[in-house]
């Protein structure tokens, strides 16, 4: 499906955002093994999600769904049954990584596909440091399908991560959970911490410290009843949009504002940013804010502190968009981690930003972007979410009309995204449409 975006002008709004898709996996995950039945509201049934819900179905978990209401029937650490065929995960990275490592420790063999893109994902990060917890995992040249055989004894580990993966580090969180001993899991850097959060409310002995986290295997893990707060990665594209749109303001109610996943504020601050966070309060173990935006007049900087992109690592293809719309020049070092997304992020988006007339260079590990006007034209999203959603938003203040190709994943992180924009005031149709909406 392809998507057509006109320049417009939003309107005045108070909206939310789908509930965290990061945190929506890991009540999944965490509520299949408890001891007992979990609630949740606010689940994200985007696609990626509902592939996890999926493979715990067929993995004997009983799941009832009704809207974002889930409630999880666990079965225990050792109550999963083997399934009956290979777990398609999709277009999901963060389903097959943590996945692998709670399967790892199983009784039964286990076989994990996705679809095209996934399988080009590298996976040797996982399967590295899972081998040597006892695992053993067989691999097509380190991406999928991952063949996972059972009846293995898991060991405790004392592991210092190679580069910074939120998605890593729950996947040995996971094994860890069938180790004898204490696990030690050291990152480079901070990323997300939902899955300590998650283990810590279900009573699991974890202790978090200066980039280390430790972890003894529990007897049990008790079941959950917690809301679900907004996500912050979707958020960040309505933040953009009304950060770059004329004489607007947004709201945007109950957006889960932990501190591991909000570089993208500091950043943009940085730049400019009209935008404050009000009524703060937590659902759980989660911290939540309203956020309000302003039209701002951005500013281009330097960005390269691997803390801050650790904390922002999902939000820079938008971040590249506003750098275009900043005045003078913003430089992007580090972020090499983005080509190994659903797309190669900084490729995909240096392409179609090029495409639309902005000056940019593209480096091995960055880009620098010169503040430039969007001109109309075609773009690919190249099959991932986040470049196409970042591409409607830069649409709204081009010359022309984009046209984005391939938007159908859009859906992966942000199911009703394409009509939340319209109600915004944003002129977008799957048909080409024949004038400028101002």
């Amino acid at each position: 499906m392809d998507l057509y975006v006109l320049p417009s002008k939003l309107k005045d709004s108070e909206v939310s955002v789908p509930g965290d898709k990061s945190i929506s996996h890991r009540a999944l995950i965490f509520g299949a093994i408890a001891e007992g039945s979990s609630s949740f509201t606010g689940f994200l049934s985007g696609n990626d999600c509902l592939a996890t819900l999926k493979a715990f179905l067929m993995m004997g978990v009983n799941i009832e769904q009704s809207d974002t209401n889930l409630t999880v029937h666990g079965v225990g650490l050792m109550g999963l049954k083997k399934s009956i065929s290979p777990i398609d995960l999709g277009n999901s990275g963060t389903a097959v990584r943590l996945l692998t490592g709670l399967l790892s420790a199983q009784k039964f063999d286990s076989e994990l596909i996705g679809d095209a893109s996934l399988s080009i994902r590298p996976m040797e990060r996982i399967i590295k440091p899972l081998k040597k917890m006892g695992a053993e995992i067989k691999s097509s040249s380190g991406c999928l399908p991952l063949k996972i055989l059972g009846n293995k004894h898991i060991s405790s580990i004392s592991y210092k991560m190679p580069m910074a993966s939120a998605q890593v580090k729950s996947s040995l969180l996971l094994a860890s959970l069938y180790a004898e001993g204490e696990s030690i899991i050291i990152e480079p850097s901070v990323t997300r911490d939902h899955s300590e959060r998650m283990l810590k409310a279900m009573n699991c002995s974890i202790r978090c410290n200066n980039k280390k986290v430790r972890i003894l295997q529990p007897m049990k893990l008790q079941p959950l009843d917690i809301r679900i707060p907004g996500d912050f990665s979707s958020a960040a594209f309505l933040i953009a949009a009304f950060l770059i749109a004329k004489k607007s303001s947004l709201i945007l109610r109950d957006v889960g504002i932990n501190p591991t996943r909000i570089g993208f504020l500091t950043i943009i601050k940085n730049m400019g940013a009209q935008i404050k966070l009000e009524n703060y309060r937590s659902f759980g173990d989660e911290p939540v804010a309203d956020i309000y935006v302003q039209s701002s007049c951005l500013k281009g900087i330097e960005i390269d502190d691997s803390e801050l992109i650790s904390l922002a690592i999902d939000e820079f293809p938008i971040l590249f968009v506003l750098a275009a719309y900043a005045e003078g020049m913003t430089r992007i070092n580090g972020i090499d981690e983005l080509r190994h997304k659903e797309s190669d992020r900084i490729k995909s988006m240096c392409i179609g930003m090029k495409n639309l007339g902005v000056s940019l260079k593209e480096k091995k590990d960055g880009v620098v972007i010169e503040n430039s006007e969007f001109m109309g034209g075609d773009v690919d999203s190249f099959g991932d979410h986040r470049v196409a959603m970042s591409f409607v938003v830069a649409a709204i203040g081009a010359k022309d009309k984009i046209k984005i190709k391939d938007v159908k994943n859009i859906d992966t992180s942000f199911p009703g995204f394409i009509d939340l924009m319209k109600s915004l005031g944003v002129s977008l149709s799957i048909d080409a449409p024949s004038k400028v909406n101002f």
